[in-house]
Formats: C-alpha cells, structure tokens, sequence
C-alpha cells in the first residue's frame, strides 16, 4: 500500500510517522522544506513541493497512491485545491481533515471520499483507518479514548463475544453490532435490512458482515488493529 499525505503540521507527521512504523509506504508531501526536512528520516520519501501545482504533483507519480490524506488545516483554500487536484489526477480514495462545517460541504462538493475531523491526539486512530478499511468510523469522546465502528471480517467470523476475548485480550467493551438481514420486500423482491443490538450479551454469536461498536482507550484500539491488520 502507498499513502500520500499533504500536509506535514503535527497532525499529518504524526499520521505519515504512524502509517510509516506499520509498513506503509508513506510519500510525505509539504511546501515548506523544514517541515519535510524532519519527517525524511521516518517515511519512504518525503517531497518539498506545492500541491496545488498539476506537473509538480505528476512528477511525483501521485495516481499511483493508494490514498490521500489531505491533513492541511490552517489553509482552508489549500485544502480544498489540493483535494480536487488530487481527485482530478485520478486517485481513488482522498481523504480530507476539515476545519468547520462549511470546509466539510465544499470538500464533500469536490469529492472527497471521506472526511474527518479530528485533533493530534487521534493521528495513530487515522493511521490506522487508512491501513485497515475496516475501520469505518471514529469518535474522540474523550482525551485518549474513542467509539469506533468496525468490521472485523473473517477473524472472529461465528464466534461468541466471548469467544472473541476482545474485552479480557484488549480492554474494550463491544457496545452494539449492526447486522444486515436478508428480507423479502412487499413487491416480492429480495432486499435488507439492518438490525442492531445495543446490548449484546456474551453469548452473541458475531459473523463476517457485522459492524460492531468498540468502546476503549485509543492505545488498546490500536492494539486491536495491529493484530487484524497482521490476519
């Protein structure tokens, strides 16, 4: 996998760093020189150029990222250029940090595949995300802890919660699963629907497509996702 990431203030560099210390090609990009200059060391390639420059961005084969990590945040203009740049040289997943409410509907209007907001705290919980798919959301509630959704595919596929040992191995409680559920709709077809149990028992048995809820310290989160990553 190979992650570019625009923007090397200290939420992008400890991104690019996390990504880098879990095997990802990282292709670190910044205008400022300084700021490259600090991170060369710790990622595959780091790159001083401006990101909203089309020749300058093709120079550095940027469509053959896997993704982009737009992590500028104090230029908003920037932001945006360089997110519908990276989108116009054809790549497939950009994800974008947004500053405000109005930042994160003009982003969604470029198309951005995704979009986060978050602070420096939550960099390894981003790396992560970028490295696993399967995480599909994130919340900071608190200084150092998260809810996040994930799928864990085939990895606990037909065991119990318990089973699992995600709360004794990780210290972190599943608070809620999301099922889909085959139905037959009024006009005869098939289709589905989504169930969710918001206080699973032990004995819950936990399948390939389900979406759980995990609740804990951003440390033992990261602890999960190092194992599914390594499955």
């Amino acid at each position: 996998m190979i992650v570019a990431i625009i923007g090397l203030g200290t939420f992008g560099s400890k991104t690019a760093i996390s990504l880098a210390e879990k095997g990802v090609e990282v292709l670190a990009i910044d205008k400022n020189e300084i700021l490259v200059e600090k991170i060369k060391d710790r990622v595959a390639h780091a790159v001083n150029l401006d990101v909203t420059d089309e020749r300058s961005l093709r120079s550095v084969n940027i469509s053959d990222v896997d993704t982009a990590l737009v992590a500028i945040g104090d230029h908003i203009d920037m932001s945006i250029m360089a997110t519908a740049m990276l989108r116009k040289l054809g790549v497939g997943r950009v994800i974008s940090r947004a500053t405000s409410l109005l930042h994160e509907h003009v982003l969604r209007e470029i198309g951005a595949s995704e979009i986060i907001k978050v602070e420096e705290d939550m960099g390894e919980i981003i790396a992560g995300k970028i490295a696993a798919p399967y995480i599909l959301e994130s919340y900071n509630f608190a200084a150092g802890y998260s809810i996040v959704e994930i799928k864990v595919g085939k990895e606990y596929d037909g065991k119990s919660i318990l089973e699992t040992r995600i709360k004794q191995n990780y210290s972190l409680n599943i608070v809620a699963i999301q099922r889909k559920i085959p139905i037959i709709t009024l006009d005869g077809k098939s289709g589905f629907k989504f169930e969710v149990n918001d206080d699973p028992a032990p004995s819950d048995i936990i399948y390939t497509e389900d979406i759980l809820a995990l609740v804990g310290s951003d440390k033992n989160l990261k602890r999960l996702f190092s194992v599914l990553t390594e499955s």
